[in-house]
């Protein structure tokens, strides 16, 4: 997610389109890029509003990375020169000592043309840039950082069910994580019901999936299901109002409010997630579509705690492995962010 609009063009005559990811070098097990990796070495900076950095961050706690990544949080709100550090001490980050994300883009590439986008991994003796590769990134936590997981991490890619993950992920990016963006930066009516309509013919279509199953490939968890969480936890709150993708609310859905409630309640999901972040990021931020800046006072976020009834559907969360304990302290989400129980 990159600057004011996602990084994305949406204005005048033309088209959504999401920028690709400029910086592509990967941190493996043997280093081929350049970049081997070393416990400490990088950091990860995020925005707990964007989604694209919600995936590397539920990934992180679910496989245990804490002490061997360590975390950067962006303030939701941006201003022009995009991701600051404006929640530390100083307004600058402990680690990187930046008070700006673009301050990394520009170690790495001066005068880089393209947006400053998160998830951002930098490498922390040089100060720049690795990668913002937010499609890779988080597979390769999942299988180049092995060496450094925590015993009883889950395999979140498992090689035997590749094919059809990678299938699901596919028309779930093009449909929702992406076709949500398309819907609420359109510029043009067409444009607009096109995307909208894909957001939720896609939704109709995992409805039955989602119904028979748990979980999206497999009976575990999956990347799959990271990446369609970190839309469908956000799709309540801002997506279905501020990006007009109101055909229904998800709390609508039987299925998929059971499912997502089911993830957010297990550990390394929802708390990682910041409601105050997020809503606070699109109704503020995206003045384009939002010209007053108010921020809505609902959805209620109670209901993210009731009952989803999912474990009665064949499912091992963890495969064989065992849930990630509590964050660390200083990664925990404010009361602000969090649902409280009626």
């Amino acid at each position: 997610m990159t600057g004011s609009d996602g990084g994305n063009s949406a204005y005048g005559n033309k088209a959504f389109q999401r920028s690709k990811a400029h910086f592509t070098d990967r941190i493996t097990a043997d280093g081929r890029d350049g970049w081997p990796v070393e416990p400490g070495r990088y950091r990860l900076v995020v925005s707990r509003a964007c989604p694209w950095a919600s995936r590397a961050l539920v990934s992180r706690r679910l496989l245990g990375l804490e002490s061997a990544l360590s975390l950067g949080v962006a303030d939701p709100i941006q201003d022009d020169r995009s991701w600051r550090f404006t929640l530390d001490p100083d307004g600058r980050d402990p680690v990187l000592g930046i008070r700006y994300l673009s301050e990394a883009y520009d170690r790495r590439e001066t005068d880089y043309p393209g947006g400053v986008g998160v998830p951002a991994i930098v490498d922390v003796p040089s100060g720049q840039l690795v990668t913002n590769d937010y499609q890779q990134l988080t597979l390769d936590l999942a299988t180049e950082w092995r060496a450094l997981h925590r015993e009883g991490a889950p395999d979140l890619y498992p090689e035997a069910l590749r094919d059809e993950i990678d299938t699901v992920m596919a028309d779930v990016y093009e449909d929702v994580n992406n076709g949500v963006y398309r819907a609420g930066f359109a510029t043009e009516q067409a444009e607009y019901e096109a995307a909208c309509s894909a957001v939720f013919r896609r939704l109709e279509l995992l409805t039955p999936r989602l119904a028979r199953q748990r979980y999206l490939v497999g009976d575990t968890i999956t990347e799959a299901d990271i990446r369609l969480f970190t839309t469908l936890v956000r799709f309540d709150a801002v997506y279905h109002g501020h990006f007009k993708c109101n055909r229904w609310k998800l709390a609508e859905n039987k299925v998929l409010w059971g499912y997502v409630r089911d993830l957010y309640q297990t550990p390394g999901f929802g708390d990682t997630v910041d409601f105050d972040h997020i809503k606070r990021h699109y109704y503020q931020v995206h003045t384009g579509i939002n010209p007053t800046r108010i921020v809505p006072l609902g959805p209620d976020l109670s209901g993210w705690l009731t009952p989803h009834h999912r474990e009665e559907l064949v499912g091992r969360p963890f495969g064989d492995g065992t849930p990630p304990g509590p964050p660390p302290p200083d990664e925990q989400v404010s009361p602000q962010g969090r649902p409280t129980p009626k």
